[in-house]
């Protein structure tokens, strides 16, 4: 097929994925668009769901609609054009992206943020107790899906299993308990299991005690060195042969390169992730750029966080356009650390600065506010 023509544009800037770093280009395109430039937004869902929002939406916090950007109003506000669709390659002797469904599409410059996926949730795909939670837009209705397909009377206690102990296991398993309650017919019995030592890694010790005491507070059970080899019919198994029967199997470990990362032919790091310079351009071509999750600075590598994507939006805007008008590039520099707070589903969050933790109301309010801010912000 022919690659679709620019319109009334001789260049063009390709969004792939319009996650949190994405979104900020297109939301300044409304106000300060390039001459002579189209800019184009691609993704495989019609919206974008802003993960922060996401636990407290399963708590009933929030209304489904209050954590999504419909990407179609907000292309339409900056004057872009938006296409569903599924990327399969990248062609950059013709510079093209390809896709399954749709014509090629010729750029001048690509963005890449097409997020993470939780690592080894692919190799237990087939079980029907497997519940990944990405993609985000569509984990609510999964996770609603299994959990009212489950035939047994509702007095009978549902055994959830958590698999990863960080932030998003955490939040997931408070707010979820928070879901049960407001929902009053079942009672819901949730594990987490995770392969360390201790939740929340990168947190400090003091917070991950509080968090470690929260959640014995809540009857949340917590599996310490537990990896997942097996997810079954009716259990999970775990590396030292012991059995969980469980009847949904929420995936929220840490963060996997997906797989069409590694169907590009950009050079990676060693977990499959766009290897880039401080600029945010891959090393392979530095008409592409990869943000947020997507990309990895080798030279100073951080964790994969939200937090950053969001920093890395007026780099990647600058550097879009510099890029095409032949002026210098900035280079983005991460901070150190950054204010940390999660949602506990009881309207109270765990808030952590620096060696600063405390878990009081002010702290959901003030990540409510950081939160609604946002996400209002491209409505």
């Amino acid at each position: 097929m022919k690659p679709l023509p620019a319109k009334q544009s001789s260049r063009r800037i390709v969004l792939l994925g319009v996650g949190h770093t994405n979104a900020h280009i297109v939301q300044q395109w409304a106000t300060e668009p390039m001459a002579d430039c189209e800019l184009v937004c691609v993704s495989n869902f019609p919206s974008a769901t802003y993960s922060g929002m996401l636990p407290g939406t399963l708590g009933g916090q929030y209304d489904d609609r209050e954590m999504r950007i419909d990407l179609k109003s907000l292309a339409d506000r900056a004057g872009a054009r938006l296409v569903i669709a599924n990327t399969t390659r990248l062609d950059r002797d013709t510079s093209q992206l390809h896709f399954d469904d749709h014509e090629p599409l010729a750029f001048d410059a690509l963005s890449i943020g097409v997020g993470s996926i939780p690592a080894g949730w692919r190799q237990h795909a087939e079980s029907p107790l497997l519940v990944p939670i990405k993609p985000m837009q569509n984990f609510l209705s999964r996770l609603h899906g299994r959990l009212n397909s489950l035939e047994s009377p509702l007095e009978r206690t549902i055994r959830v299993a958590i698999v990863g102990g960080g932030v998003a296991g955490v939040e997931i398993a408070c707010c979820l308990q928070q879901y049960a309650r407001q929902q009053g017919s079942r009672i819901l019995e949730i594990s987490i299991y995770t392969s360390g030592n201790h939740v929340a890694p990168g947190m400090t010790s003091r917070s991950a005690r509080r968090i470690e005491q929260l959640l014995a507070e809540r009857q949340i059970h917590l599996r310490f060195d537990h990896r997942i080899t097996e997810v079954n019919d009716s259990e999970i198994v775990t590396s030292d042969g012991k059995r969980y029967p469980v009847d949904c199997v929420v995936w929220a470990t840490g963060a996997e390169a997906p797989p069409l990362l590694g169907q590009l032919g950009l050079e990676t790091d060693d977990r499959g992730f766009i290897a880039t310079s401080s600029t945010l351009q891959s090393l392979t071509d530095p008409r592409v750029f990869a943000v947020g999750d997507s990309g990895t600075l080798l030279s100073s590598p951080v964790p994969k966080a939200g937090v950053y994507a969001v920093r890395q939006s007026p780099v990647l805007w600058h550097n879009l356009r510099a890029l095409l008008e032949g002026r210098t590039l900035k280079h983005f520099q991460p901070q150190d650390d950054f204010l940390k707070i999660l949602n506990t589903g009881d309207g109270k969050g765990l808030l952590q600065y620096r060696r600063v933790t405390a878990h009081a109301r002010w702290c959901w309010y003030l990540k409510n506010w950081i939160d609604k801010r946002f996400v209002d912000s491209f409505h």
